[in-house]
């Protein structure tokens, strides 16, 4: 039977200041997309409230343009699946196999909070699924309660962006909140390589 993936993206195209765009890093998609293709999984896009994804810029120029990113951008069928996101009311998450948050700054805001996408992560992780998250993505599962009321990260061990690489990119002053911390608030037992942005 073939698998079928959810495939996480914001909706946010700025910072707090509106000056400061933001949006999904492409790469955090289209590597794992491709990988998913590529074992003839079925996949679909979803976010916090459906509809039109906007895209980090600073995903988009050299060197962090790839040739995955870039086929992407290309591509205009996969472009347009960026415009027509279905929100979480729209999934019956009993239909997929796992669960994957993508990245980019843009998620700190619109995904934590998004009942809709707490509601999918509890019941996937609740039928014995998989939930995964890159960089950012983790932010998706801050919030997210399982039916016992416990706290989906409390006592697992995860990675993610970590608050040092928010200062050495420069951006920590303008960030909602500090990731990594929450996370450990949480209960969640934060890693990471010893290599920044490793």
């Amino acid at each position: 039977m073939t698998k079928r993936i959810l495939n996480v993206v914001s909706n946010v195209a700025h910072f707090d200041d509106p000056d400061h765009p933001t949006g999904l890093w492409l790469s955090e998609l289209t590597h794992a997309w491709d990988q998913f293709a590529a074992r003839g999984w079925e996949q679909q896009l979803v976010s916090p409230a459906g509809g039109h994804v906007p895209l980090e810029p600073r995903a988009l120029k050299w060197p962090l343009l790839d040739a995955s990113a870039k086929a992407w951008l290309n591509d205009p069928a996969k472009m347009a699946l960026l415009e027509r996101t279905a929100s979480p009311d729209q999934i019956d998450i009993h239909d997929y196999d796992a669960i994957y948050f993508t990245g980019g700054h843009a998620v700190m805001w619109d995904f934590p909070d998004c009942e809709g996408l707490q509601r999918l992560t509890r019941e996937i992780w609740e039928d014995g699924k998989i939930v995964g998250a890159v960089c950012h993505g983790y932010c998706g599962l801050l919030n997210t309660r399982l039916s016992n009321g416990e706290l989906l990260v409390n006592d697992r061990k995860l990675t993610g962006f970590s608050w040092r690489e928010e200062v050495l990119a420069g951006v920590a002053k303008e960030m909602p909140y500090n990731a990594e911390e929450q996370m450990k608030e949480r209960g969640a037992h934060y890693s990471k390589l010893p290599i920044d942005f490793g």
